[in-house]
């Protein structure tokens, strides 16, 4: 999409890579190639599942401090605010998105990750959030999705010491899902799975869990009704449930196109 963000697909996943060396900080031109990539994405019908990836040696290192630094009240307030957006329009997509996470994922970088539904973390891999270290807080939705992902007790320890977390505490903590040597080749696989899944039935799950916790049970039930009956009008219902009642359960190939 542009020199910050490189997009590679491979049938029906796609690969998003950050590109700004040496530790992919979220700068001004970070943040819009997210912003944009993410919004490309989402009006994609070939696209059935997302892979985050920032390279071997680094996932993301957080924001530019430098130009951190030189922003008053209203510029932070704005740039933050669009930050957000981006990372927002990520966790929003109607397909998965995996995170496949090398070396740091610290500040922005560790918020980017927490905006994907899976994460999958090399055994060196180091994450946290370090902004209270600089006098401030996490602002891409580190105080939000860390503590719906770990708990608000685990979460405010990690937040208000900013200290960091390796890979085998992260899994330990439920920061990550999974430790794997090389975890793109792991992403793209897991990625591939949910890419020749029934589309429109992931989306639902994804759309419900995510939903649902930011509701009461009541209605988090009432969004899984209205979920589950508009999947009978699709054809992935048609013929999972054909499968099922002619092969038994597990056998189904789905339309990737439906």
């Amino acid at each position: 999409m542009t020199e910050r963000v490189h997009v590679e697909t491979t049938g029906r996943v796609v690969t998003v890579r950050l590109d700004h060396p040496p530790l992919n900080a979220f700068d001004t031109e970070m943040r819009h190639a997210l912003a944009d990539t993410a919004a490309r994405l989402a009006d994609s019908d070939d696209v059935h599942a997302v892979v985050l990836h920032g390279g071997s040696r680094v996932f993301a290192a957080g924001a530019d401090i430098k130009q951190l630094a030189g922003f008053s009240f209203e510029e932070v307030l704005g740039w933050n605010r669009a930050l957000q957006k981006a990372f927002t329009r990520f966790a929003e997509l109607p397909m998965p998105v995996v995170a496949a996470v090398n070396g740091y994922a610290l500040g922005g970088g560790m918020e980017l990750a927490l905006a994907a539904d899976y994460r999958i973390a090399a055994p060196d891999a180091v994450f946290g959030q370090p902004e209270v270290l600089l006098g401030i807080i996490p602002g891409s939705g580190g105080t939000q999705r860390l503590a719906r992902l770990i708990g608000p007790s685990r979460a405010k320890e990690l937040l208000m010491t900013g200290r960091r977390v390796r890979a085998p505490e992260a899994l330990s903590l439920g920061l990550v899902d999974r430790i794997a040597p090389d975890p793109l080749a792991a992403a793209l696989e897991y990625a591939q799975v949910l890419a020749a899944g029934p589309r429109f039935a992931i989306q639902a799950v994804k759309e419900a869990v995510d939903h649902g916790l930011d509701s009461s049970i009541a209605a988090g039930l009432a969004l899984e009704r209205s979920l589950i009956a508009g999947l009978f009008a699709t054809r992935d219902r048609d013929t999972g449930m054909a499968s099922f009642l002619r092969d038994g359960p597990g056998k189904a190939t789905f339309d990737r196109d439906a």
